[in-house]
């Protein structure tokens, strides 16, 4: 064979593209068995989900409930109203009580939203619709119970519960909702003990 001949002669590919193939299958399979994996350990995830905290005022039961029962009252003691002093917020229908609607819109951090009072039971019960637009859609009820311990001791409980949907779940896996959210009831509660019991020296 010619000097010519031999440098015309064509090369063997260095890795054979069936090789290549089942690469890249074995990486899909993988891929894939992990968002299965993914995908079933979301699905298990509980479908409802209750936060609950309480605590004690010192204060007639009809004080507390006042506080609760109008939405003018809760920028003194809500845990979100000091995320966004510049957020924007409306008032519909009566000025407390059942019917009653507060409207928000804000940052990142609180979102925006309507909050509707849907029961109103004085020195016992209040209960409240919330239906989420941002930062992500859902809608959860809210309930504070009020119990007199004597007359100037009031034991009231903030409670909220809801429907998980799928993304729900998937961020309940990264984030500990009941302690993040938790940890904003507890601080508004101790917001509303020191405005309450403030008030009632």
């Amino acid at each position: 064979m010619s000097e010519h001949e031999s440098a015309a002669a064509p090369t063997q590919p260095s890795t054979p593209a069936p090789k290549r193939v089942s690469v890249f299958k074995t990486i899909l399979l993988i891929f894939g068995t992990g968002v299965a994996v993914f995908l079933g350990v979301v699905a298990l995830q509980p479908s409802e989900f209750r936060i609950t905290r309480s605590t004690t005022i010192a204060a007639p039961a009809e004080e507390v409930f006042a506080q609760v029962n109008d939405f003018h009252n809760w920028e003194a003691w809500s845990p979100w109203a000091k995320l966004d002093p510049t957020a924007k917020s409306t008032f519909e229908g009566p000025p407390s009580g059942t019917g009653a609607v507060f409207k928000w819109s804000g940052n990142e951090q609180i979102g925006e939203g309507t909050m509707t009072l849907t029961e109103s039971r004085p020195t016992d019960l209040v209960a409240v619709k919330l239906e989420f637009v941002k930062p992500f859609a859902g809608t959860s009820t809210a309930e504070f119970t009020f119990q007199s311990q004597g007359e100037k001791k009031t034991f009231v409980t903030w409670s909220m519960s809801g429907h998980n949907d799928f993304l729900s779940k998937a961020v309940c896996l990264f984030m500990n909702m009941d302690k993040t959210l938790g940890g904003q009831f507890e601080q508004g509660l101790a917001s509303m003990k020191s405005v309450v019991e403030g008030a009632h020296k």
